[in-house]
């Protein structure tokens, strides 16, 4: 099982920032009654999803750490820097560009931001993924 966590981390990191960003929030937007109404709802969906990247990141990070992982955590050290990365954008994204958003602050201007550090974690996230479960070098 521990040789598999890396694996399922990255996976669920991926999963659950492609199923929210890409069809769970635009379906909010086709689907409530007002932009406003499905905005709060999209803030809270990200600000969840902030949440299980913070997580997923630290346990990749923690077990590439680990000298009782072996294998694992040389699967994990190969997308080290997108890990790190990925998780630098999530803590972005929640603490720096979602206040100003749900503050309504320049909202094309940070709107975008948001989609743009969104997009590029999603980025992160894919490349650990792959990373993580590409065979060893021999």
């Amino acid at each position: 099982m521990s040789a598999r966590l890396p694996a399922l981390a990255a996976a669920f990191w991926w999963v659950s920032l492609s199923v929210i960003g890409f069809i769970v929030v635009p379906m909010l937007f086709q689907n409530l009654p007002t932009p406003a109404e499905a905005g709060r709802m999209a803030a809270r969906l990200f600000t969840a999803q902030a949440w299980v990247s913070i997580a997923c990141a630290l346990l990749l990070l923690g077990v590439s750490r680990s000298e009782r992982m072996g294998d694992a955590a040389k699967a994990v050290d190969r997308a080290i820097l997108f890990v790190i990365l990925g998780l630098l954008l999530a803590l972005v994204g929640e603490f720096g560009i979602a206040p100003r958003i749900v503050a309504r602050e320049n909202l094309k201007l940070w709107h975008a931001m948001g989609s743009g550090a969104y997009l590029a974690q999603w980025a992160c996230a894919a490349t650990v993924l792959w990373r993580v479960l590409r065979p060893p070098p021999p």
